[in-house]
């Protein structure tokens, strides 16, 4: 397992809803490989390893309301308690010791969380799924990039490159420069003011305008934009979570929401979705160093990067060491 206390602490996610279904789902989550599962009490979290000989529960079955290995049967109970061996003579107590190591979990906005301290923090909560202003929510991702974290959580926030990377898209060549914004800090949120975004189409009427911006830092692998159109007074958002694989790999995740009809099927927003990441992701594989420095010093800032520095600065103030230099 990877070693940082933070975010063993926390949250994170592991997968799609849609993906747990009658067979258990293997995921490698902060480098440890877990089998998830789905009985009458929910969704459950395990260590991917049975006690026995160490066979992959994920490759098992749920029967009876229990995981159960696929080498020798034996059944976990949501508890992790090994309720039956087949191997026993009837009437022979099950060892103490028969157990699976679970961890928290729970389900929420589409997807499927694990806090592998097992504490049961407070989940953050997504308004556009929660409020009373009813919105269209699709799930996107997943998405594996060779990059850690931070980097990919970082270019979200970042502002400048929209009229580069995303250039006819999410941007233009002829507007590139970014107008001073603040960001701004009320007990745990972070966010910034509307920043001022020039588009080609973002309406789907064909005219280019200025659409606004608001990013704000969830969690520390969890971000948020707020996309504003001042004439048509529409929203979208999109809410961005990581989860760490191994050292080096991540897979990316995604809630996007409108308060309006886009005009688009839901695999239309996910494909437009896959190709605004699939530009992102050579550049987010290939910077250096591969930690994000947390000293503002070690890379030169400008005015408009002042998202990315207060998402560095939040990192080092909670202790954040994955992908963190």
């Amino acid at each position: 397992m990877l070693q940082d206390n933070v975010l063993l602490q926390d949250w994170i996610v592991a997968c799609r809803s849609e993906d747990i279904k009658e067979k258990p789902l293997q995921v490698i989550l902060m480098g440890e490989r877990l089998a998830i599962f789905r009985n009458s009490e929910g969704v459950h979290a395990f260590k991917d390893l049975c006690i026995h000989r160490g066979a992959s529960l994920s490759l098992g079955e749920v029967k009876n309301d229990c995981l159960v290995c696929p080498y020798h049967a034996w059944e976990y109970n949501h508890h992790g308690e090994c309720v039956k061996i087949p191997q026993l003579p009837e009437g022979r107590v099950i060892p103490k010791k028969a157990t699976a190591v679970s961890y928290s979990c729970t389900e929420k906005y589409g997807f499927i969380w694990v806090n592998l301290a097992k504490n049961n923090p407070e989940l953050f909560r997504y308004e556009e799924m929660e409020g009373t202003e009813e919105y269209r929510n699709v799930i996107w991702g997943p998405q594996e990039v060779q990059a850690k974290p931070p980097r990919i959580i970082e270019n979200f926030l970042d502002v400048g490159h929209l009229a580069v990377v995303h250039e006819g898209f999410l941007g233009s060549d002829t507007h590139r420069e970014i107008q001073d914004y603040a960001v701004n800090r009320e007990g745990n949120r972070i966010y910034s003011d509307e920043i001022a975004i020039f588009q080609p189409d973002p309406d789907g009427s064909g005219t280019p305008k200025y659409v606004y911006y608001t990013y704000e830092i969830v969690r520390p692998l969890t971000v948020k934009f707020t996309k504003r159109d001042r004439e048509n007074d529409t929203l979208m958002t999109i809410l961005l979570t990581v989860r760490p694989v191994d050292e080096n790999k991540s897979v990316a995740y995604g809630i996007i929401s409108f308060n309006y009809d886009p005009g688009l099927t839901d695999q239309e927003i996910i494909q437009f979705q896959d190709d605004i990441f699939a530009q992102d992701k050579p550049v987010v594989e290939n910077q250096k160093p591969e930690e994000l420095p947390l000293d503002l010093q070690v890379e030169l800032s400008l005015v408009c990067d002042r998202m990315s520095i207060a998402y560095r600065k939040y990192l080092k103030e909670l202790g954040v060491v994955l992908g963190t230099a």
